[in-house]
């Protein structure tokens, strides 16, 4: 919390207990002349010293998200901003989950609130408004869970579906619950994490925290409080059991019988008023003692009013719709809005200040004038700052500095001759407190991800420097609300997920049509197993066998044929496709080889200033991007030239990657280049680039067609004398004439955008220097084991931590639709992205947006506009000077706004997928839930082709199967590009993931490998292992783990599988317990190349395509005294080698003992 120790330091100041005094009196006290961080600071000292509550009043929710951050970190136990909603109460638009959600999380917080604890409540005028049940109402229906509580099952039951919880398979949505035996998950909506409940019979004895995507618990907490998931059940339930109204004639006869029968009705909240006699608004949740501030007051009034003025109409136009209207008003009164003068006049009976910088107050007598002053220099004025600063010293000011690169200031200063100390932990209050009580300006680290600025306030005689000050930098916060939510692993997409209906690939068998899963009892032992259909016949495959099996892939649309069981011709299809991967893997290697030959500039390892650079990044890395940064950084420190590719989606981090390459080329006293495929992309990393390093003595120059002859040739002698460390640009920096002092690094952001000839220039470019390539097109895992060792690639396959997956929604054009989804985004202070397929016919769509919704805010951008206009209306609409932003697809590489959360898109069928897919990765990006509505022309208008490209964005739209087909799909059209070849007739023919297997085996055996790479062991033994229906009822569920299960590579990966199974179900059954067994064996048996094990008694038969001196390498590791038991015989199409007299024992001891033997065995592999 970094302006902890400052907020500390104005409590215990004479001047605050002075202002104290003066809020006693009669006039509330105005406090005018302040910024809006000097107010937060000013407001928590005085509200600390007063009450454990602080409630702060704006008047819009822009206005809040701003405040927010700032008061947060003033050092409250609790900060809490309270959403609220510009939709009517009386109207049937339903207000986003997000904000109810948001507003039960802050009234759990109050409810909850312990002794010692205080809160900080962020909120609009709005929330004065009636719009929430009574407290006594919400609390009653609130259920609480303490760790000893006595559990009746039914009853807990009864009261999660009476507040709103559905019961699911998956809790991963919030407003879910299930139960698996003695183990209850649910997923509060007033939570940041779903929890999980541990019963002992019929006692609670764990609640747990758990990550919504790995499912696996986290931290124990002692006690729950669970919220209905709205306020409608709530409503419902007061409605049905309202017996002294007779409420039936507000509603049709459909209405009210649903509403009796089925407790269901349609736009509850307007029937708040009707429930209750008194709705209440946040102040009735807040005891007398809160103290309340009161921020902007008459710009709140004026907001209210506007309001008001649209919700008593609004009101009355429901009214006149209902008969018998004028009876109907004694039912369905005028309670859900009141007078805002009168709201704002109740706050003066609360303790509390006003804040205004645009109120005249000449004629108020009981005001004090902050007068916080801007300090008098510009950025990166080091010489300037310290003199400044010593003049404050001289004058005994208290002083902070707070930097996100605190230990980079403190040098610069030190440079200068003016003494700062750098307290690390921004915690350790009294160690910061003793520094400038010896009147030594502290510095300590940036923690706010609100725009914090300095000053100084002469009467307080305190100065704050942050990072603006200093090197011009500033945090960019989001101004949309986003909901507080603890950090869950990041969700990655199963793109092996079957389904009855779809096509699969058996190595060994072809293709065929998965159609269920199937228990089959053979020799008394059950298993589950996978019935394929072929064109002659059906193959079971056991569930424990599922790596011989895969999804069917290909990159074109086309039905694949269905194979013969057991047919020659799907060898002979194998065979043709192994022989032509076989020049792909020979081509492959000999790049390689020729690659390692070269030697390259080696750089050193990380100086001081790398470690500050990266500490200054404002969020956590996520493991991806931090195995990335490293594999990259020792690519660089080795004398081979880097050749890397980072590929991730869009928005999971890349530029990150490469930011902090770049800056450890340039500190080594190299060069760099970064080709971006177009001017607007090229834009945005140079101003990226240019913030993160602006407090370092780095020159980073734009070159792109909106700099002017001159300024292009002042470029060009930089580049050529070393004056300009590092150049952003489009292709124009591959022009003959750039020469470079010293280029040391090049990195391109989407390759696959650059054209044949440009790429021939980067190949030229490319010879001595590393290289680094950053691309969206996702790499599949597969192709990426193939080529590991052949070209480095790093993948960030995950999403940051509060990344949402976005809604997608398809519809016919509609104008109201189009209302709607603009309005929801203005409404929660976000932006839009409406995009047209082309330029003619522009503006008339202007037009109709501005008529459809007054008072927008909208601008155009599109690639025929001339220079620098394009670029400007950027520049605005990322200052969020505009709410629409109407365009082309000019945002679809790369353009990154926070505050864009829907985008709309015109004649979707004119699209690609991957530029649906593209365009769809620009919203999103900061927390908030996003859409993207998919918009096309009524049915009579479409040809049977943009029928059918619709049909494939209609299955794109759903987040499950069509959402991993389209990536698989981009995905396999990326693979030509990395190959370099094209190979697309055989991949076609055995599915994209066998082509694959291929390829990498291939490479493997001509890197020379004595043991056979075997692809899946077949066990045969005489063991009960699947997975019980009872205990893992969900089929979808069941696959999974099976899945799971066969993708453990090693004995760590299989016990941490058991105890995920564990965590989410329960104590292991014997019949999973032996599939564990099994799948142990199986690793060590694959390891050691042995493709089966079976019984034949009283012998276990192991079959394998080695050699004999193969097996007599893997003899070496067992005692002498076992040699005898283990014969090898060769065959024709496979060997066998028969362990003698081991058949006899029985399962469990006969599964230890071969995996122990096979472990002795592959330590001699380990030991070559």
């Amino acid at each position: 919390m970094s302006l902890e120790s400052i907020a500390k330091y104005l409590e215990k100041h004479h001047l605050t207990t002075e202002l104290i005094e003066r809020t006693n009196r009669e006039e509330r006290l105005i406090l005018t002349g302040a910024s809006r961080t000097a107010k937060a600071l000013i407001t928590t000292s005085l509200a600390k010293n007063e009450s454990k509550r602080l409630l702060v009043i704006v008047p819009t929710l822009e206005d809040a998200t701003r405040w927010y951050p700032l008061v947060k970190d003033c050092g409250w136990t609790k900060t809490c901003l309270y959403p609220t909603s510009e939709v009517s109460p009386y109207e049937t638009t339903q207000v986003t989950s997000e904000i109810i959600w948001g507003q039960l999380q802050v009234l759990s917080d109050i409810l909850e609130l312990k002794d010692d604890e205080n809160i900080a409540i962020i909120a609009t005028e709005r929330s004065l408004q009636p719009h929430l049940p009574p407290f006594e109402y919400l609390k009653e229906k609130c259920i609480k869970l303490n760790v000893g509580d006595e559990i009746n099952l039914s009853d807990l039951s009864l009261k999660l579906s009476e507040s709103g919880y559905i019961k699911s398979n998956n809790i991963d949505q919030e407003g879910t619950w299930t139960r698996r035996g003695d183990i209850i998950d649910i997923y509060p909506v007033s939570s940041e994490l779903p929890i999980r409940l541990e019963l002992f019979g019929d006692l609670l004895d764990k609640i747990k925290e758990f990550d919504p995507i790995s499912q696996r618990s986290l931290d124990q907490i002692n006690n729950v409080c669970i919220t209905p998931t709205g306020f409608d059940p709530l409503i419902i339930n007061k409605l049905i059991s309202t017996d002294n109204k007779d409420i039936s004639s507000l509603f049709t006869n459909d209405e009210f019988s649903e509403l009796v029968n089925s407790n269901k009705l349609d736009s509850a909240k307007k029937y708040l008023g009707v429930a209750f006699d008194k709705p209440s608004s946040l102040l009735d949740y807040l005891d007398d003692k809160t103290f309340i501030v009161v921020d902007e007051r008459l710009q709140g009034i004026s907001h209210g009013k506007a309001w008001y003025n649209i919700v008593n109409e609004n009101y009355t136009d429901v009214i006149t719709t209902i008969k018998g209207s004028e009876a109907i008003k004694t039912i369905f009164k005028p309670n859900l809005h009141k007078d805002i003068n009168d709201i704002y006049d109740s706050l003066n009976n609360y303790k509390g200040i006003d804040i205004t910088d645009l109120e005249d107050t000449t004629k108020k007598t009981n005001v004090f004038s902050i007068s916080s002053k801007v300090h008098n220099w510009l950025p990166n004025q080091y010489g300037k700052i310290s003199l400044s600063l010593k003049d404050y010293i001289k004058n005994k000011y208290s002083i902070w500095i707070i930097s996100a690169q605190p230990s980079r200031a403190v040098s610069l200063l030190e440079e200068h001759e003016c003494i700062s100390k750098f307290i690390p932990n921004n915690t350790d209050l009294n160690g910061i407190k003793n520094i400038i009580d010896d009147n030594i300006p502290v510095a300590i680290k940036n923690k706010n991800e609100g725009e914090i600025e300095g000053f100084y306030l002469p009467a307080w005689k305190i100065a704050l420097l942050t990072d603006k000050e200093f090197f011009g930098q500033q945090n960019i916060s989001t101004t949309g609300y986003v909901r507080r939510r603890k950090q869950s692993q990041s969700k990655k997409i199963d793109p092996n997920k079957m389904k009855p209906g779809d096509y699969v690939v058996h190595r060994n068998h072809g293709i065929g049509l998965f159609q269920k899963i199937e228990k089959l009892n053979i020799n008394g032992e059950s298993r589950d197993y996978l019935v394929i259909k072929y064109m002659d016949g059906k193959l079971s495959v056991a569930a424990d066998q599922l790596g011989s099996l895969g999804r069917y892939r290909s990159s074109n649309a086309k039905t694949p044929t269905i194979s013969k069981l057991g047919g020659a011709n799907w060898n002979k299809i194998k065979e043709k496709a192994k022989k032509s991967v076989k020049k792909v893997a020979i081509d492959l290697i000999k790049l390689y080889a020729e690659r390692s030959k070269e030697k390259g500039y080696k750089y050193p390892c990380d100086g001081p200033w790398q470690n500050e650079l990266e500490d200054s990044f404002p969020y956590a890395l996520t493991p991806d991007q931090a195995k990335a940064t490293s594999q990259v950084k020792s690519d660089m420190e080795s004398e081979k030239p880097m050749d890397r590719l980072v590929c991730g989606d869009v928005g999971f981090g890349k530029t990150e990657v490469a930011i902090r390459a770049i800056f450890k080329a340039i500190t080594s006293g190299k060069q760099i280049a970064l080709l971006a495929p177009t001017t607007v992309l090229s834009q945005q990393h140079w101003r990226t680039i240019s913030d993160r390093f602006a407090p370092y003595p780095i020159k980073v120059s734009l070159l792109n067609r909106f700099k002017t002859n001159s300024e292009k040739k002042h470029i060009v002698s930089g580049l050529k004398d070393g004056q300009i460390d590092a150049v952003v640009g489009t292709h124009q920096l591959l022009n003959k004439k750039l020469v470079y002092k010293d280029l040391g690094l090049l990195v391109i952001d989407e390759e696959q955008r650059f054209g044949v000839n440009q790429k021939e220039k980067i190949k030229e470019l490319k010879k001595s220097v590393d290289v680094l390539t950053l691309s969206a097109t996702p790499i599949p895992r597969t192709l990426y084991m193939s080529l590991s060792g052949v070209r480095e690639m790093s993948l960030i396959t995950t999403p940051p931590p509060l990344r949402r997956p976005i809604k997608t929604h398809l519809a016919p054009l509609d104008n109201e639709i189009i209302r709607s989804a603009i309005s929801q985004e203005i409404d929660r202070g976000g932006q839009i992205f409406y995009i047209v397929p082309r330029i003619k016919g522009i503006e008339d769509v202007a037009e109709k947006l501005k008529i459809m919704i007054p008072n927008v805010k909208l601008l155009i951008a599109h690639g025929q506009m001339e220079e620098g206009a394009l670029e400007n209306a950027m520049l605005a609409f990322n200052a969020g000077e505009a709410d629409i932003l109407l365009c082309t697809t000019i945002v679809e590489s790369g353009l990154d706004i926070p505050r864009v959360n829907t985008i709309l898109i015109e004649d979707s069928h004119k699209f690609g997928l991957s530029q649906l897919y593209q365009l769809r990765g620009r919203v999103g990006r900061s927390g908030v839930q996003a859409h993207a509505w998919l918009f096309y022309p009524s049915d009579e208008k479409l040809n049977e082709t943009s029928r059918q490209r619709l049909k494939a964005i209609k299955e794109f739209s759903d987040l499950g199967s069509g959402y991993q087909l389209a990536m698989r799909d981009m995905e396999i059209r990326g693979v030509g590009n990395i190959l370099g070849i094209e190979q697309s007739g055989q991949m076609e023919t055995i599915g994209f993931d066998l082509y694959m297997e291929l390829l990498q085996e291939t490479i493997a055996e001509i890197q020379g490998q004595d043991i056979p790479s075997v692809d899946d062991t077949q066990i045969d033994l005489p063991v009960t292992a699947f997975i019980p229906g009872d205990w893992i009822t969900d089929p979808d569920e069941k696959i999974n783990a099976y899945r799971l299960a066969t993708q453990c590579e090693n004995n760590d990966s299989l016990v941490q599988f058991a105890s995920n199974l564990v965590d989410r179900y329960g104590t292991l059954p014997k019949a999973v317990e032996s599939l564990i067994e099994v799948m142990k064996l199986k690793i060590i048996a694959k390891k050691c190349g042995f493709s089966r094990i079976k019984l034949s008694k009283p012998n276990v038969e192991l079959e394998t395509m080695m050699d004999e001196p193969a097996f007599k390498l893997l003899r070496k590791g067992l005692a002498n005294h076992l040699h005898g038991r283990f014969i090898y015989k060769k065959g024709d199409r496979c060997s066998t080698v028969t362990i003698r007299g081991l058949g006899i024992l029985d399962s469990d001891k006969l599964l230890d003992q071969l995996t122990e033997w096979l472990k002795l065995m592959n330590s001699e592999i380990n030991a070559q």
